[in-house]
């Protein structure tokens, strides 16, 4: 038996919506044939296809990344303006294809408006220049009568479209991006470009560009750049066909974030900044399947499970991560797969859409107390991949929980499990110095049945249900089925 307890009223960190976001970038069809789809009889008058804008809107994303990735490092945006079919068709250099420039600023900021979620523009710092991106802020956000923002009414946009979050360049430092940099020589452009961002409007919110956590490109970056921005960036994929590897990797993202953190207190300690930056885990997924072509990941449940802890990671480390961009949302590694005739949920979208659902106001402490794993190397393995080995051991069931603000009447819990064992195993959730006012509402997602119907093929499904669970005082007694994830919600009152 696992006992897991909360403490309603202490509070690990408010947490943000954007901590729910997504990405989209021009790779494979994740635009073109995924969101978006001229001409087809399932989109609408401006190529939305509104399948899969249903289904996003679901999610309830706090904040949509885009261009790229890899791809902005070459996307000049003055190409995907204006009339479509005088926009140039221009090779694309990241994925190795031809980009025709059809959906660009105005139809990405429009899908945004639709999903009612902020949009996050990255910025070219691989061919682009400074001036290049000035006019970009100018066009997305200057009210006055300016050269861009003349042109964004001209192109039928009268009012500013408020763009707020800049990320100031893409995975700069790997070699596979176009323009590569050093540490230091992207600390003294980044800083350029963020002090000039800044005169132009002031209230923009900057993201550097960050590596994984514990390494000297972080180091630097942050030490450089810590009074200029508002978010450090860190990216993660992981994945393994070795079923324990898969669901404990995501841990991997907690120990970035405490390296991440110290790597920020100590430069504002140092700096004496008074608001240093929190971290912005921008691009994050289970990937490991599909590496180059397209990218389009046929998910399993398993992998699900690991979606589902790294949102619980997210949460239990709201203080410090206040956005993270599952990548991406639809066919290239994504939880919505669409055909020409219709768009199908992969496994991973069941625990985003119940998270996201359930999220409250604040984080609350969780202790969880109940059996561990630290499992053998796979056959042949000489260490874990990852390093996940000196991370452990791990419960079989993590978790997270959050609660409604202290300011509301009504006061609510909702605690996110995942259990990763093969077995069923028997939870005890505990309040301190709280009682649950009525029953729990309990979901839990389990893999789908041999022969369960399937919107595509070859896209696996899930099973999701619904129940109740009695409640007395501050305790709820729940039996979580084998490799699962299960959310408890419910009302509390005071003792």
């Amino acid at each position: 038996m696992t006992r897991i307890a909360i403490d309603p009223a202490r509070s690990v960190g408010r947490l943000d919506r954007k901590v729910f976001g997504g990405f989209v970038e021009h790779l494979g069809r994740c635009i073109y044939g995924g969101l978006y789809e001229e001409g087809s009889p399932l989109s609408d008058d401006r190529g939305f296809r509104k399948d899969v804008l249903g289904l996003l809107r679901e999610l309830r994303l706090g904040v949509l990344r885009w261009p790229g990735g890899n791809f902005v490092s070459n996307y000049h945006w003055a190409d995907g303006i204006g009339p479509k079919d005088d926009r140039p068709r221009r090779p694309e250099l990241a994925w190795g294809g031809e980009e025709s420039n059809r959906f660009g600023t105005d139809e990405y900021l429009a899908y945004c408006a639709e999903l009612g979620t902020e949009p996050y523009i990255c910025l070219n710092m691989g061919t682009g220049t400074l001036a290049d991106a000035l006019a970009w802020v100018e066009y997305c956000n200057s009210a006055g009568h300016t050269h861009w923002a003349a042109r964004r009414r001209d192109n039928g946009r009268d009012e500013p479209w408020r763009v707020t979050y800049w990320g100031l360049g893409n995975e700069m430092y790997g070699d596979w991006q176009v323009g590569a940099f050093t540490a230091e020589e992207y600390v003294r452009e980044a800083t350029r470009w963020a002090r000039a961002i800044r005169m132009l409007d002031p209230q923009a919110k900057l993201v550097s560009c960050g590596m994984n956590g514990w390494n000297e490109w972080d180091r630097v970056v942050i030490d450089g750049m810590a009074s200029l921005v508002d978010y450090h960036s860190l990216h993660i994929y992981t994945g393994s066909d070795d079923y324990w590897t898969n669901v404990l990797q995501p841990h991997q993202a907690e120990r970035a974030i405490r390296y991440t953190q110290a790597l920020i207190e100590r430069a504002a300690y140092r700096q004496k900044i008074a608001a240093p930056p929190r971290i912005a885990y921008d691009e994050w997924n289970v990937w490991y399947r599909n590496m180059t072509g397209a990218l389009e990941e046929r998910y399993t449940f398993a992998d699900a499970l690991a979606v589902g802890t790294y949102l619980n990671i997210f949460t239990r480390n709201c203080d410090w991560v206040r956005m993270a961009n599952l990548a991406q949302m639809v066919n290239a590694i994504a939880p919505v797969v669409t055909s020409a005739d219709a768009a199908a949920v992969q496994p991973i979208w069941y625990p985003v859409l119940l998270h996201a659902q359930a999220a409250l106001d604040l984080a609350a402490d969780v202790h969880v107390n109940g059996p561990v794993i630290s499992p053998e190397l796979p056959a042949g393995a000489s260490r874990w991949p990852f390093r996940i080995g000196d991370l452990g051991p791990f419960g079989l069931i993590d978790a997270a929980a959050t609660v409604s603000a202290s300011d509301v009447s009504a006061h609510k819990v909702a605690v996110t499990l995942v259990n990763r064992s093969p077995e069923d195993e028997l939870a005890e959730v505990l309040l301190r110095d709280y009682a649950f006012d009525g029953p729990a509402r309990i979901r839990t997602v389990t893999a789908a049945r041999p022969g369960d119907a399937r919107a595509l093929p070859d896209v696996e499904t899930a099973q999701l249900e619904e129940g109740s669970e009695h409640t007395k005082d501050g305790m709820v007694a729940v039996r979580l089925p084998p490799r699962s994830f299960t959310v408890i919600e419910a009302a509390m009152t005071n003792r």
